[in-house]
Protein backbone atom coordinates (compact mmCIF):
# COMPACT_ATOMS: atom_id res chain seq x y z
CA UNK A 1 0.00 0.00 0.00
CA UNK A 2 1.51 3.37 -0.95
CA UNK A 3 2.26 5.35 2.20
CA UNK A 4 0.33 8.43 1.10
CA UNK A 5 -2.97 6.49 1.39
CA UNK A 6 -2.39 4.99 4.85
CA UNK A 7 -3.74 8.15 6.54
CA UNK A 8 -7.17 7.39 5.02
CA UNK A 9 -7.35 3.98 6.77
CA UNK A 10 -8.13 1.93 3.66
CA UNK A 11 -10.09 -1.28 4.26
CA UNK A 12 -9.73 -4.43 2.18
CA UNK A 13 -12.75 -4.71 -0.09
CA UNK A 14 -11.85 -7.53 -2.49
CA UNK A 15 -9.04 -9.98 -3.13
CA UNK A 16 -8.30 -11.32 -6.59
CA UNK A 17 -5.62 -13.57 -8.02
CA UNK A 18 -3.51 -10.64 -9.20
CA UNK A 19 -4.80 -7.63 -7.26
CA UNK A 20 -6.17 -6.38 -3.96
CA UNK A 21 -8.76 -3.63 -3.79
CA UNK A 22 -8.99 -1.34 -0.79
CA UNK A 23 -11.58 1.39 -0.24
CA UNK A 24 -11.38 4.63 1.69
CA UNK A 25 -13.15 7.98 1.98
CA UNK A 26 -11.58 11.24 0.90
CA UNK A 27 -13.49 14.53 0.65
CA UNK A 28 -16.77 12.62 1.11
CA UNK A 29 -16.00 10.42 -1.90
CA UNK A 30 -15.57 6.70 -1.73
CA UNK A 31 -12.36 5.77 -3.53
CA UNK A 32 -10.89 2.40 -4.43
CA UNK A 33 -7.20 1.69 -4.71
CA UNK A 34 -5.96 -1.40 -6.50
CA UNK A 35 -2.55 -2.81 -5.67
CA UNK A 36 -0.72 -5.98 -6.61
CA UNK A 37 -1.61 -9.07 -4.63
CA UNK A 38 1.71 -9.97 -2.97
CA UNK A 39 0.98 -13.66 -3.62
CA UNK A 40 0.71 -13.09 -7.38
CA UNK A 41 3.64 -13.83 -9.65
CA UNK A 42 2.02 -11.93 -12.54
CA UNK A 43 4.16 -9.05 -13.77
CA UNK A 44 3.02 -5.47 -14.43
CA UNK A 45 -0.71 -6.23 -14.26
CA UNK A 46 -1.57 -3.14 -12.19
CA UNK A 47 0.32 -0.86 -14.58
CA UNK A 48 -1.35 -2.59 -17.53
CA UNK A 49 -4.82 -2.05 -16.09
CA UNK A 50 -4.13 1.62 -15.32
CA UNK A 51 -2.82 2.15 -18.87
CA UNK A 52 -5.93 0.65 -20.47
CA UNK A 53 -8.32 2.42 -18.09
CA UNK A 54 -6.81 5.77 -19.06
CA UNK A 55 -7.48 4.94 -22.71
CA UNK A 56 -10.95 3.50 -22.13
CA UNK A 57 -12.14 6.27 -19.82
CA UNK A 58 -12.12 8.52 -22.91
CA UNK A 59 -14.91 6.27 -24.24
CA UNK A 60 -16.74 6.17 -20.88
CA UNK A 61 -15.68 2.57 -20.29
CA UNK A 62 -14.48 1.33 -16.91
CA UNK A 63 -14.30 3.06 -13.55
CA UNK A 64 -13.00 6.62 -13.68
CA UNK A 65 -9.30 6.50 -12.88
CA UNK A 66 -8.16 9.30 -10.59
CA UNK A 67 -4.45 8.74 -10.08
CA UNK A 68 -1.88 6.03 -10.57
CA UNK A 69 1.64 5.15 -9.59
CA UNK A 70 4.17 2.40 -10.15
CA UNK A 71 2.25 -0.30 -8.26
CA UNK A 72 -1.24 1.12 -7.78
CA UNK A 73 -4.09 3.12 -9.21
CA UNK A 74 -7.10 4.84 -7.65
CA UNK A 75 -10.57 5.15 -9.10
CA UNK A 76 -14.03 6.24 -8.06
CA UNK A 77 -15.63 3.39 -6.16
CA UNK A 78 -18.80 2.16 -7.84
CA UNK A 79 -21.80 1.15 -5.76
CA UNK A 80 -24.02 -1.23 -7.67
CA UNK A 81 -24.92 -4.82 -8.40
CA UNK A 82 -22.74 -7.44 -9.97
CA UNK A 83 -24.05 -8.57 -13.34
CA UNK A 84 -24.69 -12.02 -11.82
CA UNK A 85 -27.08 -10.55 -9.23
CA UNK A 86 -28.65 -8.11 -11.66
CA UNK A 87 -29.53 -10.92 -14.08
CA UNK A 88 -31.07 -13.00 -11.29
CA UNK A 89 -33.29 -10.10 -10.16
CA UNK A 90 -34.35 -8.55 -13.48
CA UNK A 91 -36.76 -10.18 -15.89
CA UNK A 92 -35.93 -7.76 -18.74
CA UNK A 93 -32.17 -7.07 -18.73
CA UNK A 94 -32.06 -6.23 -22.48
CA UNK A 95 -31.18 -2.54 -21.97
CA UNK A 96 -28.18 -3.42 -19.82
CA UNK A 97 -27.08 -6.27 -22.09
CA UNK A 98 -27.17 -3.90 -25.08
CA UNK A 99 -24.94 -1.45 -23.20
CA UNK A 100 -22.46 -4.22 -22.47
CA UNK A 101 -22.50 -5.28 -26.12
CA UNK A 102 -21.94 -1.67 -27.19
CA UNK A 103 -18.90 -1.41 -24.91
CA UNK A 104 -17.60 -4.72 -26.30
CA UNK A 105 -17.94 -3.29 -29.81
CA UNK A 106 -15.91 -0.24 -28.81
CA UNK A 107 -13.21 -2.47 -27.28
CA UNK A 108 -13.08 -4.51 -30.50
CA UNK A 109 -12.92 -1.36 -32.63
CA UNK A 110 -9.99 -0.13 -30.51
CA UNK A 111 -8.33 -3.56 -31.01
CA UNK A 112 -8.33 -4.17 -27.24
CA UNK A 113 -9.04 -7.68 -25.99
CA UNK A 114 -10.37 -7.75 -22.42
CA UNK A 115 -10.22 -11.56 -22.02
CA UNK A 116 -13.06 -11.65 -19.50
CA UNK A 117 -16.24 -11.35 -21.56
CA UNK A 118 -17.02 -15.06 -21.84
CA UNK A 119 -17.83 -15.13 -18.11
CA UNK A 120 -18.39 -11.51 -17.03
CA UNK A 121 -20.68 -12.17 -14.06
CA UNK A 122 -18.29 -10.71 -11.46
CA UNK A 123 -16.53 -7.98 -13.43
CA UNK A 124 -19.47 -5.87 -14.53
CA UNK A 125 -21.29 -3.56 -12.13
CA UNK A 126 -24.77 -2.22 -12.84
CA UNK A 127 -25.51 1.13 -11.21
CA UNK A 128 -29.04 2.36 -11.92
CA UNK A 129 -29.10 0.68 -15.34
CA UNK A 130 -25.64 2.04 -16.18
CA UNK A 131 -22.96 -0.52 -17.01
CA UNK A 132 -19.40 -0.29 -15.68
CA UNK A 133 -16.91 -2.91 -16.86
CA UNK A 134 -14.20 -3.80 -14.34
CA UNK A 135 -11.00 -5.79 -14.25
CA UNK A 136 -8.81 -4.75 -17.18
CA UNK A 137 -5.54 -6.16 -15.83
CA UNK A 138 -5.31 -8.83 -18.54
CA UNK A 139 -6.15 -6.49 -21.45
CA UNK A 140 -3.92 -6.45 -24.47
CA UNK A 141 -3.93 -5.19 -28.03
CA UNK A 142 -4.97 -7.78 -30.59
CA UNK A 143 -5.40 -7.79 -34.36
CA UNK A 144 -8.70 -9.63 -33.91
CA UNK A 145 -10.13 -9.00 -30.42
CA UNK A 146 -12.95 -11.26 -29.27
CA UNK A 147 -15.00 -9.20 -26.81
CA UNK A 148 -18.21 -9.24 -28.86
CA UNK A 149 -17.92 -12.95 -29.67
CA UNK A 150 -17.09 -13.83 -26.07
CA UNK A 151 -20.06 -11.85 -24.79
CA UNK A 152 -22.36 -13.45 -27.38
CA UNK A 153 -21.17 -16.85 -26.15
CA UNK A 154 -21.95 -15.82 -22.57
CA UNK A 155 -25.45 -14.69 -23.63
CA UNK A 156 -26.04 -17.97 -25.45
CA UNK A 157 -25.07 -19.98 -22.37
CA UNK A 158 -27.04 -17.66 -20.09
CA UNK A 159 -30.18 -18.01 -22.22
CA UNK A 160 -29.80 -21.80 -22.33
CA UNK A 161 -29.45 -21.89 -18.55
CA UNK A 162 -32.45 -19.60 -18.16
CA UNK A 163 -34.60 -21.93 -20.31
CA UNK A 164 -33.73 -24.95 -18.16
CA UNK A 165 -34.13 -23.20 -14.80
CA UNK A 166 -37.72 -22.08 -15.44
Amino acid sequence: MPKKFIKYNPELFAKGKRGLIYVFKKDNKKIAIKIKNPKSEAKDRIQNEAKFLKILNKYKIGPKIMTSGKDYFCYEFIEGKLLRDYLKENKNPEKVLKQIMQQCKILDKLKINKKEMHKPIKNIIIKKDKVILLDFERCYYAKKPHNVNQFKEFLRRFNEHKKFSQ
